[in-house]
């Protein structure tokens, strides 16, 4: 029997919404008999375990440090150290991670001090014919083509997904019966006296759904001709309850800030709706709306790159169509 493990990430003592979606990822690679285990990383976990005993996992590996403020987001020696002394343990196959922040940090340093395989920003998974092996996609040339990968003999195999690939169905079920087993898992030892520590978080303050969780997104690019424009889209995305964002040049020139960036190196964004008004659809802004259920384009260009990925197309000035698609939303929503 293989153990798959997922990781699972605490945001103000709450478990994130990864935890769900990596359970779903396990599902397409855990073959009869296998177990799916969570762990849980906090330096007060008992409120985030209890939570995560609700996924559709059979345990959750609760560890608990001071070390580990906030899910281990103050420094990521703590987690690294914790993740691979319970690996090294409990000997998983598989070992999931979120492509966030704190995932793309974690999951590499964990890889390498295993010295075990690791696929990173994967947007699916299967499992292969040979024992307890699978297979990852993910972009590569910037997103301009999809590659399968496959793992060595070496375990764990350890790989990080993007947010938002695997969602709930329609009823949003993602949640098991609530009766996996907690377990403390005591990495004292292996976490030591950490090298790094947070000392000051800085937050940028925003206002509305993040840009990672909208089913709606508005997004300016290089063709808008400077920062004025985004205030406009801001008024948009406000009227949709949608969020901002916005193309790596838009961000490079100071137009907005780089919190806005969708793309490669950007964020990855998966809305129902994403709607651009002068980007040309550059290979690595499209990396990171290929989750996007509809694209519609509105560029001047009429043979800008965007326009292959989109649904729904408009060939024109970015500024007459805002105004006419901004006084038809006012006018259906009231406002």
């Amino acid at each position: 029997m293989a153990l798959i493990l997922l990781v699972a990430e605490v945001e103000g003592g709450v478990l994130t919404d990864i935890g769900a979606q990596l359970a779903l990822a396990a599902k397409n690679v855990a073959g009869a008999g296998d177990e799916i285990a969570v762990a849980v990383m906090s330096d007060d976990p008992a409120a985030a375990a209890e939570s995560a005993a609700g996924l559709d996992v059979s345990t959750v590996f609760s560890i608990a440090h001071p070390a580990l403020a906030d899910g281990g987001t103050g420094g990521f020696d703590a987690p690294v150290s914790a993740l691979a002394a319970l690996c090294a343990e409990k000997q998983p196959s598989v070992v999931l991670l979120g492509k966030t922040d704190f995932g793309a940090n974690v999951g590499p340093r964990v890889a390498f001090r295993l010295g075990s395989g690791f696929a990173q920003d994967c947007i699916d998974l299967k499992a292969e014919s040979a024992a307890d092996r699978i297979a990852v996609t993910r972009p590569v040339f910037g997103g301009n083509a999809m590659a399968v990968y496959r793992f060595r003999d070496r375990d764990p195999q350890v790989a990080t997904i993007r947010p938002n690939v695997f969602e709930p169905d329609e009823t949003g079920a993602v949640s098991g019966t609530g009766g996996a087993e907690i377990v403390q898992f005591d990495a004292a030892a292996a976490i030591g006296e950490p090298r790094s520590r947070l000392i000051e978080v800085v937050a940028e303050e925003s206002k509305g759904v993040r840009l990672e969780d909208a089913d709606v997104v508005i997004s300016g690019g290089r063709g808008l001709g400077g920062p004025a424009p985004f205030e406009r889209l801001q008024e948009l995305s406000d009227l949709l309850g949608g969020a901002l964002g916005a193309s790596r040049a838009a961000c490079d020139a100071g137009w907005i800030d780089h919190g806005h960036q969708i793309g490669l190196t950007g964020k990855s964004i998966s809305p129902r709706v994403y709607i651009t008004f002068g980007i040309s659809g550059a290979s690595q802004h499209m990396a990171g709306c290929s989750g996007a259920k509809a694209i519609v384009a509105i560029n001047k260009d009429p043979d800008a790159n965007i326009f292959k990925e989109a649904r729904f197309g408009v060939v024109g000035d970015w500024e007459k169509v805002l105004n006419g698609f901004m006084a038809t939303v006012q006018e259906l929503t009231g406002n």
